[in-house]
C-alpha cells in the first residue's frame, strides 16, 4: 500500500489533496474531523455521523468568499445566502457519504502512509528534499495543527480512494475511439446549388395589414421596459492623477534621492583566493601573498591554491556584486578597494580571502529632464490616492445629508453627468454594476426622491446618483417598429418561397428526373470538417445529412444569408486512423476521462440516494 501511495504522491492523490486542503481545511479543526464535543449543535446526521454547525459556518464563510472573489466587482448583497448554505450543506453530506463508504470498503491510511505522503509532497520541499521547517510554517499558514492537518489529510485521502479506483478503472475499446478518430478525419464530396432570394422577390408581397396583424400578434415583442433617466457624479483617481498640480520643487527632491539610491546600488566585480580554516592556513596565506607579491597572476595563484572549487576555475572570479551581496567583512573590504588592488587577507565565516577588485560597474544616471514624466507619474499617483480617499469619504457624507447632486458637485469638483435607459437589468457604464443599478430601483431613490448610496463600481472610480425621471413599461407603437416587422415578415415568407422551390427541386432529384450536375450547380471533392471552402451554414449540413448508399445522393438545404443551397452529398470517405498514432492515444484517454467522471457521478449518487439524512 505505501508503494502505491509514493507512486501517486507526486500525482493525482497530492493534486486532490492539496486543492481541498487549501481551499478547506484550512478551517477543519480536529474537533470537526473526530466529531466534536458531545452536545455540540449540529446541522445534519448522514447515517449516525453527525454534521456540526460551527464547520458547517466556516465552509458557508469559505464559499463566501471564494464566490465573491470570482466576482469582478465583489458585493456582498448579490449573494443568495440561502442558496450558499444549502450548496455547502449538500456538499458536506455528500462528503460524508463518501466517507463513510471508503472506510466501509476497507480503506485505510495508516500513520507511516501520512509520512510518506506528505513527505513527498512538493509544498514541503526545499531543494527537492523534505523540509521539517517548511512544512511547519506551511500548515501553520493554513491556521492548523500538525496533529489536525494529518487527521485531515488522512480523511482527505480516504475520499479519493474509491474515486480513483473508478477512474482508473475506466476503459475505453480501440474500436470506439478508432471510429471517433476515423470520422473525426472523414472528408465527403458534394456538390451545391444557389436558390437566389431574387429568385421569389415577386412573389413576397407584405400589406400593412399583414404588418398590424402580425404586430398585434406579438404586442408583447414590443414593450419598452421600465427605465429611469437618472443624474450621477463620478469619483475617479484617474482624472485626480491627470489633474494633480506636482511643484518643481518636489520633483527635484525625488530626483535627487532617486540618483542617490542609483548611486548606492554600484556594483562590483571581484575575484578571490578562499583559505579554508586549517593547521596549515597561515602558511598558505602567507605563501600565495609572497606569489602575488612576486608578480604571480592572480587568476593562476586563484587556480592553484583557492579552496572555492567552484571560483577557483574561473580563477577566482565571482562576477559583479553589489552593497548587502556578501558577507559584510568581505563586502567592506572589496568596496574599499580601487579597481585592481588586491587586499590583504580578509577573515568571514568561510575562511581567510585574498580579495581582487577586478572592475566597478556603474550606470550614467538619467538627467531629470529623462526622469521627470516618471517622476511626475509617481507623485501624481501617490498624492491622488491620498486625495482619493478623502473625497470618497466626503462624497459619501454628502449624498448622504444632500436630497440633490448640486451641493456635493460644488463641494467636490465635479461635473454632474446624466444618462437615459437605464433598465433593472442595467445600463451603460456605469451603470453596468449590479449594485449601482440596484441602488436607482430602491424605493428611498425611485419613488422617495433620495441620492443613491456612493458605490464603488470599479477601476477606483465612486458614484452617486439619484433618478431624474421614472419611465413604466409601455407599449411602442406600431409606427414605431412597423419596419421591423416588414423586414422580418420579408424575410421569413422568402425564406419559405425558397424552400418550396428547394422541396420541389429535390423532390425531381430523389425521384431521377433530374441530376445534381451542370449549370448552377458548384463541386466540392475531399472536404474535410472545419475546412474554410464553404460557407459554414452549407458545411454544417454537409455533414450533418446521413451517408448516401452507392450511386446515390442525400439531399438537404442551408440558409446562406438571404438566399437558400441545396446540398447534395455524394460520397462519405472515413479517414485514415494508425493504431499507434497519438491522436488515438489521446482520444481513448478523452473518453475514459469523460466516462470515468459519469460513473463516479453515478456512483455519488446512488450512494447519496441510500443515506439516511435527517435535519435537526
Amino acid at each position: 500500500m505505501l508503494q502505491d501511495i509514493r507512486d501517486n504522491a507526486q500525482g493525482t492523490i497530492a493534486k486532490v489533496i492539496i486543492g481541498v486542503l487549501i481551499v478547506s481545511l484550512s478551517i477543519w479543526g480536529m474537533d470537526a474531523i473526530v466529531g466534536g464535543f458531545r452536545g455540540e449543535p449540529t446541522v445534519a446526521t448522514v447515517n449516525g455521523d453527525d454534521i456540526a454547525e460551527r464547520d458547517f459556518l466556516r465552509f458557508v464563510q469559505i464559499e463566501t468568499q471564494r464566490r465573491l472573489s470570482e466576482m469582478e466587482s465583489p458585493d456582498p448583497s448579490l449573494l443568495d445566502e440561502d442558496i450558499i448554505r444549502g450548496d455547502v450543506l449538500e456538499s458536506l453530506i455528500q462528503d460524508q457519504v463518501l466517507l463513510q463508504d471508503a472506510r466501509q470498503q476497507g480503506f485505510d491510511l495508516s500513520d507511516e502512509g501520512i509520512d510518506a505522503v506528505i513527505t513527498q509532497m512538493p509544498q514541503f520541499q526545499v531543494g527537492g528534499q523534505f523540509s521539517q521547517e517548511q512544512f511547519v510554517a506551511t500548515v501553520r499558514n493554513f491556521g492548523m495543527g500538525i496533529g489536525e492537518y494529518r487527521e485531515a489529510l488522512r480523511r482527505n485521502y480516504l475520499m479519493n480512494q474509491v474515486a480513483n479506483g473508478i477512474f482508473r478503472s475506466t476503459v475505453v475499446p480501440l474500436d470506439a475511439a478508432r471510429q471517433i478518430l476515423a470520422i473525426q478525419n472523414q472528408s465527403r464530396d458534394f456538390r451545391t446549388y444557389t436558390l437566389s432570394a431574387s429568385l421569389v422577390a415577386d412573389e413576397v408581397q407584405v400589406t400593412d395589414a399583414d404588418i398590424e396583424e402580425w404586430y398585434n400578434a406579438n404586442s408583447d415583442r414590443f414593450v419598452n421596459p421600465e427605465s429611469v433617466e437618472a443624474e450621477y457624479l463620478v469619483l475617479s483617481l484617474s482624472d485626480l492623477i491627470a489633474n494633480a498640480e506636482i511643484s518643481e520643487e518636489t520633483l527635484r527632491e525625488l530626483y535627487e534621492q532617486r540618483v542617490a539610491d542609483m548611486e548606492a546600488g554600484e556594483e562590483r566585480r571581484s575575484a578571490h583566493i578562499l583559505i579554508e580554516p586549517g593547521d596549515d592556513a597561515e602558511a598558505r596565506i602567507a605563501e600565495v601573498q609572497t606569489r602575488l607579491e612576486a608578480g604571480d597572476d592572480f587568476a593562476d595563484v586563484a587556480r592553484e591554491f583557492s579552496d572555492d572549487s567552484l571560483s577557483a576555475s574561473e580563477g577566482g572570479d565571482l562576477g559583479y556584486i553589489a552593497r548587502g551581496g556578501l558577507d559584510d567583512d568581505y563586502e567592506a573590504a572589496l568596496f574599499a578597494l580601487a579597481e585592481g588592488e588586491i587586499s590583504g587577507p580578509v577573515e568571514t565565516g568561510f575562511g581567510m580571502h585574498i580579495i581582487r577588485l577586478l572592475d566597478i560597474r556603474t550606470e550614467s544616471l538619467p538627467s531629470l529632464e529623462d526622469m521627470l514624466p516618471d517622476l511626475r507619474d509617481e507623485l501624481a499617483a501617490t498624492q491622488a490616492g491620498e486625495e482619493y480617499a478623502r473625497l470618497r469619504t466626503r462624497m459619501a457624507d454628502l449624498a448622504f445629508a444632500e436630497d440633490n447632486l448640486d451641493y456635493p458637485a460644488e463641494q467636490l469638483g465635479l461635473e454632474i453627468r446624466s444618462t437615459e435607459g437605464i433598465t433593472r437589468e442595467g445600463g451603460q457604464a456605469p451603470f453596468d454594476h449590479p449594485g449601482l443599478v440596484r441602488q436607482l430601483f430602491s424605493q428611498d431613490v425611485l419613488e422617495d426622491g433620495f441620492n443613491s448610496e456612493m458605490i464603488d463600481v470599479g477601476d477606483n472610480r465612486s458614484v452617486v446618483a439619484r433618478v431624474r425621471q421614472h419611465n413604466p413599461e409601455s407599449q411602442r407603437e406600431l409606427a414605431e417598429v412597423a419596419d421591423d416587422i416588414r423586414e422580418r415578415l420579408v424575410r421569413e415568407r422568402t425564406t419559405a418561397a425558397l424552400q418550396t422551390r428547394a422541396d420541389a427541386l429535390i423532390e425531381r432529384l430523389d425521384s431521377g428526373e433530374a441530376e445534381p450536375d451542370g449549370e448552377g450547380w458548384t463541386v466540392y471533392n475531399e472536404v474535410t470538417r472545419n475546412q474554410p471552402l464553404v460557407d459554414p451554414a452549407v458545411q454544417r449540413e454537409a455533414f450533418s445529412l446521413p451517408r448516401p448508399e452507392s450511386g446515390a445522393y442525400t439531399f438537404g438545404t442551408a440558409r446562406m444569408n438571404q438566399d437558400l443551397v441545396v446540398v447534395a452529398l455524394e460520397t462519405v470517405t472515413d479517414g485514415e486512423v494508425d493504431v499507434e498514432s497519438p491522436e488515438l492515444a489521446q482520444i481513448r484517454q478523452f473518453l475514459a476521462s469523460i466516462n470515468g467522471q459519469r460513473e463516479y457521478r453515478a456512483y455519488q449518487e446512488t450512494l447519496r440516494e441510500r443515506a439516511e439524512v435527517s435535519r435537526p
